[in-house]
């Protein structure tokens, strides 16, 4: 508790008696009962910043951010410059996300009030919010500096040094954190850890952590709210109720905000307004797969709406969106709560989250249940666990209506594929192998999922491959410089010769788009298959041979070779993938035919027909829409006609 002034001999007999009883419940923890008292000696005594600095506690606990924020702010004015005060308010920002707001506020106090873990810790907590990782780890440095054995400063400068590709120092990071103890971020540390050793490659570790992190969620109580690392459970489990269960204790973290108030339906029958959240309106995977959708999108039937809480990089694609996107709001500085208000007031009928459980997503507009219809689609291969999430948007491949338990979601079909693509993506320009150090006369197996989808198990089927076909080389994308050298070690330790190994930098997406028509065959990784990847494959002439699985992740390149006519590149077991993949490099014609086929196929087949692909999917936003209006609840919406390919 802060420590009380003197108090005057004016200050009357009940104030002192509410400012004593605020004292007592907030020792017991009675956050409420607390802030109520000291509400009452604020009354009597408004000029008193500690009574203000305790209030602002108490509403800091409750979840009353706003409200700390005034507090401080006012005590800041009574009192002058305060450590405790700076740090309340920070507390209060960061969790409306007003990131800024927070570095400014630490950032006023004198350097004489800059000395504690608790500030530098809390600085670099902003400064990586605002995705400035050099500065943010200065400020976690110095926060260690005085106090070396935070776990949960150890965990942070993880973070940063994991988003800066310096996977080995993040491992670090997250071991010790770990080692000392991080309580409520126990899992997500656990899962980050998992993931940064699988991307670079170290199998032995990342198994025995992915094995730790089924135990830990298999033992943690249902009700309980925690932190996690969804994308690591989704794209290395192939357990699809063990990726359920983990949303679903992502998603309790919310279940404590009340819904935002939506005017009622008042407005004339018209346009259905739709409303896209996501923090990646610009050059990024998800942008390019939607931004034919927004630009083939019915204006005389849908009026669409973008928030936008992601950076504006001034890119080609960010104006394009913009262009596209009737009303498009740039909604960075606002908290979740703020955006579900302002998207309860433009009427929003369908609400659509691009993001899922991927970084910097905001699902907790969503638990304000800011529109009456709500729905996941797109930027995760997988369920969100939250309740107030009504649809899923999938297809009869990736999201079969017999795998309705494995979502918290009601699944929504669309007809044949659930990816959109875009038709104004590069075509492969003409290029020769030797261009990019490729041999001529080999048989080219291109595997360009990034390193954190090749298992050991994947590395033995590939490894298998190259033995039983001498005339083959391995393609592989040289995505970051520490993943490679593991990678090479694990090929040396299976008898491949290195100069059988090829690695491709990253290129500009015409570029690689290019390059990757040189290759004869795309084999795919299992349990998280190539998704953007596999279309770029399928666009470039390349056909894709996949093992498919139980999850939404390992069934995507499924749903696409079904869209291009493939279905027979689509595999159920390892021997008939590998069997696959060797009948195609010992047979050039077959080969050929297949390139000439999904040459025809940009412009023919439903993965890249960008105008039916809008057309059945706002058919499948009608139907919901539809439910809405007639007072009926979410159900299973079937794909209405799987049309052939």
């Amino acid at each position: 508790m802060v420590k009380h002034r003197h108090v005057s001999p004016q200050m009357a007999q009940q104030t002192q008696r509410h400012w004593q009883e605020g004292v007592a419940h907030a020792k017991e923890k009675r956050w409420k009962e607390a802030a109520a008292a000291f509400e009452a000696a604020r009354q009597r005594d408004p000029g008193d910043a500690v009574v203000l600095l305790n209030l602002a506690r108490a509403c800091l606990e409750l979840g009353r951010h706003h409200d700390v924020v005034t507090y401080t702010r006012e005590a800041r004015r009574l009192a002058g410059a305060s450590e405790l005060a700076a740090l309340l308010e920070v507390r209060a920002l960061t969790r409306l996300q007003r990131h800024a707001e927070a570095r400014a506020c630490l950032e006023a106090l004198p350097a004489s009030l800059r000395t504690s873990h608790e500030y530098w810790s809390c600085h670099g907590a902003a400064l990586k919010s605002l995705n400035e990782l050099k500065l943010a780890v200065t400020s976690f440095m110095k926060a260690l500096s005085i106090k070396v054995d935070d776990a949960k400063t150890h965990y942070n400068l993880g973070l940063c040094f994991f988003e800066m590709g310096l996977k080995e120092e993040a491992c670090e990071c997250y071991r010790t954190g770990l080692m000392l103890g991080l309580e409520e971020n126990t899992l997500h540390a656990l899962g980050m850890l998992t993931f940064a050793e699988r991307e670079n490659c170290l199998w032995a570790e990342a198994t025995e952590h992915l094995r730790k992190l089924h135990e830990v969620v298999e033992h943690l109580p249902a009700n309980v709210a925690v932190q996690a690392t969804m994308f690591a459970h989704v794209t290395l489990s192939d357990d699809p109720l063990h990726q359920l269960k983990v949303a679903r204790l992502m998603g309790n973290t919310w279940r404590h905000l009340h819904h935002v108030e939506r005017a009622a339906a008042s407005r004339p029958a018209g346009r259905v307004r739709v409303g896209y959240v996501s923090g990646d309106f610009h050059h990024h995977a998800t942008c390019v797969l939607m931004a034919e959708v927004f630009e083939h999108h019915d204006r005389e039937r849908f009026e669409v709406f973008a928030y936008s809480h992601g950076p504006d990089d001034a890119s080609v694609m960010r104006r394009r969106v913009q262009l596209s996107i009737e009303h498009f709001l740039d909604v960075r500085a606002l908290s979740d709560q703020q955006i579900a208000q302002r998207i309860a007031e433009d009427g929003i009928d369908i609400l659509i989250d691009l993001k899922g459980h991927t970084a910097q997503n905001r699902l907790g507009i969503f638990a304000y249940r800011p529109a009456p219809v709500q729905t996941t689609f797109l930027g995760f291969p997988g369920t969100t666990g939250t309740s107030e999430m009504d649809y899923i948007i999938g297809d009869p491949m990736v999201t079969p209506l017999a795998h309705a338990a494995h979502f918290s979601e009601a699944i929504a079909q669309m007809p044949v594929c659930y990816q959109p693509n875009d038709r104004q993506r590069p075509l492969p320009r003409l290029m020769q192998r030797a261009d990019v150090g490729l041999p001529k006369d080999a048989v080219v197996l291109c595997g360009f999922n990034q390193p954190y989808k090749i298992s050991s198990e994947v590395m033995d089927v590939w490894c298998g491959l190259l033995n039983d076909l001498p005339d083959a080389v391995l393609w592989l994308l040289d995505w970051h410089s520490q993943a490679r050298p593991n990678l090479e070690r694990e090929f040396q330790e299976r008898g491949v010769d290195l100069t059988r190994v090829h690695w491709a930098p990253r290129l500009d997406l015409g570029d690689h788009l290019s390059r990757l028509s040189l290759a004869d065959i795309f084999i795919d990784t299992w349990p998280c298959n190539g998704h953007t990847t596999a279309s770029d494959a399928l666009w470039a002439g390349v056909p894709v041979v996949t093992l498919s699985g139980a999850t939404f992740a390992s069934r995507v390149a499924s749903s696409l070779l079904h869209a291009v006519g493939l279905d027979e590149l689509i595999c159920e077991r390892v021997d008939v993938y590998q069997d696959t993949i060797k009948a195609l490099a010992h047979d050039p014609m077959r080969r050929a035919v297949l390139r000439d086929k999904l040459v025809w196929a940009r412009e023919s087949a439903p993965l890249f027909d960008s105008a039916r692909f809008t057309r059945d999917y706002e058919a499948l936003l009608f139907r919901m829409h539809s439910r809405q209006i007639q007072g009926l609840s979410p159900q299973p919406l079937a794909a209405e006609t799987v049309e052939a390919v």
